[in-house]
């Protein structure tokens, strides 16, 4: 994501990039960053909290205003309630694409051993 919205920013639009990771997409220069601490799948919050979901969405944006310097970082106010590392962000099964790209993958290393 933060080529995409760099390539859009180079074409006149602002953007604002929501992330875990704000130090990678820095150095690829992304303009302004909302960086936040929860874990990977949920970058917004909980599952079916609209509430909290529109807060984080809210703060986001509120970066546009924040932000004085290209490839400044604003971090957002937010915490998880327990752990990342201990978060199931995972569905209970994989999507379609994720299966194929799974089986793409068995099949590869099936071949690559003949």
């Amino acid at each position: 994501m933060g080529l995409v919205a760099r390539f859009i920013e180079e074409n006149g639009l602002s953007t604002i990039l929501l992330t875990m990771t704000p130090e990678f997409n820095r150095e690829i220069g992304i303009p302004r960053i909302a960086a936040i601490e929860y874990p990977y799948g949920r970058v917004v919050g909980e599952v079916n909290d609209a509430e909290g979901q529109r807060q984080v969405l809210m703060k986001a944006l509120s970066v546009l205003d924040a932000a004085e310097n290209p490839g400044e970082v604003v971090h957002l106010p937010y915490t998880w309630h327990e752990d990342p590392r201990n978060t199931k962000w995972h569905p209970p099964e994989a999507s379609p694409i994720i299966k194929m790209y799974l089986e793409t993958i068995k099949k590869a290393g099936s071949e690559a051993r003949k």
